[in-house]
């Protein structure tokens, strides 16, 4: 396992599948924060997820505070527009975890301001209406921490 993606409260089947995807291809573990915004059974996630969904390693939490409290000693990192750091300025290690907010509101405060030197973001023009869609925001900041790791285990 190379990182460990999470996902808090997942609200779009279609970006947990893609995620899910490239989690197989990058051999990264996902964690899935409840509430979900949808059914793990769902057709359009299973569709999203295609044949890779048996081959995810997975993990699903009650509650923000289960997955810290399971991991005590994992570095974690928080995807968020609020962040002063660029994902690229982070130094990723092998077992990071890298935590991203829901599509519609993004991370609560409480978990943003616990620990914002770690808050961390994609560059984007300045603007109030939208961000980058959840799915590609973590391709780009997943890959940028395997490079710094070269890759491993990638062809």
């Amino acid at each position: 396992m190379n990182l460990n993606i999470v996902l808090f409260q997942p609200e779009i089947p279609q970006n947990t599948g893609n995620i899910a995807r490239t989690c197989v291809l990058t051999n990264c573990k996902l964690h899935l924060i409840k509430p979900l915004g949808f059914s793990l059974d769902e057709k359009h996630l299973k569709r999203a997820g295609l044949d890779y969904w048996p081959y995810l390693d997975i993990e699903i939490h009650e509650s923000y505070e289960d997955l810290r409290e399971k991991y005590k000693d994992g570095t974690f990192y928080f995807s968020t527009t609020h962040g002063e750091n660029y994902y690229n300025d982070v130094n990723f290690k092998e077992g990071d975890f890298i935590v991203f907010g829901r599509e519609s509101c993004g991370l609560p405060d409480e978990i943003r301001n616990s620990d914002p030197e770690r808050c961390i973001k994609v560059p984007m023009i300045n603007t109030t209406t939208r961000s980058l869609n959840l799915s590609n925001t973590v391709a780009i900041v997943t890959y940028e921490a395997l490079r710094q790791m070269d890759y491993p285990n990638m062809k």
